[in-house]
């Protein structure tokens, strides 16, 4: 495997360098985020609401966290209701897709579902997306999955894509039609491929999300379950870095179609669970089992595109998004 040296960090806001475009807001627009009341997605309503854009939100359910943004237009039913999703389309120029019914271990277990349930229903929504002349579509696919195992690092936008997982390759495929949509019926679209995300409102329940599942487990005194020695190397970014992303490629003219989100920092799940130590002063007991076939060894992410095309960066590091997330955390175990 290659290590690849860093790309030069380019300032934000305003024109970078030479050659560069300069990225301009567009006026308020009418948009709709399916899965908004969700980790990311709730996140996101609330960046777009604050830059005064009209938000219509498509979800399953409300929030876990009971969490409501004032002014949103929230509409609850089941996703491959196609009447219902057809409805809320209506009037609407961007949509920010981050819907997805699986994750790796459930896709893994049931392909064929995976497959029905994100491929299909994305088909259906870029058909009705092009019916109703939608402007955009900014689609979260997965920068974890997508690349499987890596020649070099940190891994490029532009290096092969080989999903070991069902999940990646069905996100891959998501992708590869959303580009056939824009080639043959003109659908603007961009893609973002973050790597972990993490942090508050997160659900330390689900079958996502390390960092999440380690605050709660930290703080409640409940044993940890690692597969493989602990080794499994990510990188992480914060969830409402991820948000920032999406708004300026929902907001602001995308000179590339697909963007690396990460902070180009590999870290361990052993280095995860030291620093959780060290802020809360706590030693959990941690139990290892065998390593999962579909879990890559390593990987973490070149997000420059990002940086220089959509002039986005992390702001929040790997410390101090781990305290955001225990105190997060420390107040709803407080509350319940």
């Amino acid at each position: 495997m290659t290590l690849r040296l860093s790309h030069p960090r380019a300032a934000c806001g305003g024109l970078i360098e030479k050659g560069i475009l300069r990225i301009a807001l567009n006026r308020c627009m009418n948009m709709l985020i399916l899965g908004g009341t969700g980790f990311i997605g709730s996140h996101l309503t609330e960046r777009l609401t604050a830059n005064h854009q009209r938000v219509r939100v498509v979800a399953r359910r409300p929030s876990i966290w009971g969490h409501v943004v004032p002014g949103v237009d929230y509409r609850f039913f089941e996703l491959d209701d196609q009447r219902q999703l057809d409805k809320a389309l209506e009037g609407i120029e961007v949509v920010f897709h981050l819907i997805s019914a699986t994750v790796p271990k459930t896709a893994n277990e049931n392909p064929l579902y995976d497959v029905q349930s994100n491929l299909v229903g994305s088909l259906f929504l870029f058909e009705r997306c092009v019916a109703r002349r939608i402007r955009k579509i900014v689609y979260v696919s997965s920068g974890g999955t997508v690349y499987g195992r890596p020649k070099a690092l940190p891994v490029t936008e532009n290096d092969p894509t080989e999903p070991e997982c069902f999940y990646g390759a069905t996100k891959l495929a998501v992708e590869k039609y959303l580009a056939l949509f824009s080639k043959e019926h003109g659908l603007d679209y961009v893609i973002l491929r973050p790597s972990n995300p993490y942090g508050a409102r997160q659900n330390p329940r689900g079958q996502q999300g390390i960092i999440a599942v380690l605050c709660w487990k930290f703080l409640s005194d409940e044993e940890i379950v690692i597969w493989g020695d602990g080794s499994v190397v990510r990188d992480y970014v914060y969830v409402t870095d991820v948000a920032e992303a999406l708004a300026r490629a929902g907001t602001h003219a995308t000179p590339e179609r697909i963007y690396n989100l990460g902070s180009g920092v590999g870290v361990s799940l052993n280095q995860l669970v030291n620093i959780i130590k060290t802020l809360t002063k706590k030693s959990p007991r941690i139990r290892y089992e065998n390593a999962r076939g579909f879990d890559v060894p390593t990987i973490f992410l070149d997000a420059s595109r990002a940086r220089t095309r959509l002039l986005w960066k992390p702001s929040i590091g790997l410390d101090e998004g781990i305290s955001r997330t225990l105190d997060f955390a420390q107040t709803k175990l407080f509350e319940t």
